[in-house]
């Protein structure tokens, strides 16, 4: 039997919180950035592909470290954003930020994945009849890598959940305001006495992760028979 305390309903509320805003908010510039990498021939491609890909391969600390220099008070951005009363440091916008860093990567390259498995036929068509460049994107290349949106998406959102390291240098482990349930998870551990508490946790991010992976399968096969009717 699961025994959870308020504070632990607060760190799994908070996560859900997190993960759902970091995934929305990167949702734009994701789709924006894939679009750039398939359909846009610029140069300095090959350096934007490694800026995107760098926080798969950096340790979550180290980008925890690096945005809490950026958004720090002696950070330009945070100077920037203490002149308009703004602080994000040891905040849950902190972790939304975190959280969207980490995922970014995952997010671009399944959509990016999508939007390459397009044929390059419609595109020239929708074009050749005239639509521009904007009505082609809502019409031609959104609609077909709408498979790619929700994968991207269930996947950032699931690492969102389990987003640890960088969350805890930049957003802190305060309960009730900035503790998520890996951080909350990593408080029980510290303790020998609190092993069903940190388990209870566990479970309930097992649960979350297991609903969110079926609901984007079940998304996936309903767009499959969809698109063979």
């Amino acid at each position: 039997m699961l025994s959870l305390t308020p504070e632990d309903i607060q760190a799994i509320l908070l996560s859900l919180k997190v993960a759902l805003t970091a995934t929305i908010l990167s949702l734009p510039l994701g789709f924006a950035t894939a679009w750039l990498m398939v359909f846009r021939p610029f140069r300095g491609k090959m350096l934007l592909e490694v800026l995107v890909n760098l926080p798969l391969t950096l340790p979550p600390v180290v980008i925890g470290y690096f945005l809490l220099l950026l958004l720090g008070r002696n950070g330009w951005a945070g100077k920037f954003l203490d002149a308009w009363g703004m602080h994000l440091v040891f905040t849950w916008k902190a972790a939304v930020i975190a959280s969207a860093t980490v995922g970014f990567p995952l997010l671009v390259r399944s959509i990016r994945l999508g939007m390459e498995s397009i044929d390059r036929q419609l595109i020239q068509a929708s074009r050749s009849l005239g639509a521009r460049w904007l009505d082609t994107l809502l019409t031609v290349v959104l609609p077909l890598s709408v498979r790619g949106i929700l994968a991207g998406s269930s996947l950032m959102f699931a690492r969102s959940l389990g987003e640890f390291g960088a969350t805890i240098i930049v957003a802190g482990n305060i309960p009730g305001l900035t503790q998520t349930i890996p951080l909350a998870i990593y408080d029980y551990a510290s303790s020998p006495s609190s092993t069903m508490m940190a388990l209870s946790l566990c479970i309930v991010s097992v649960v979350i992760s297991v609903s969110v992976l079926f609901m984007h399968e079940m998304l996936g096969r309903n767009l499959e028979r969809k698109e063979s009717l």
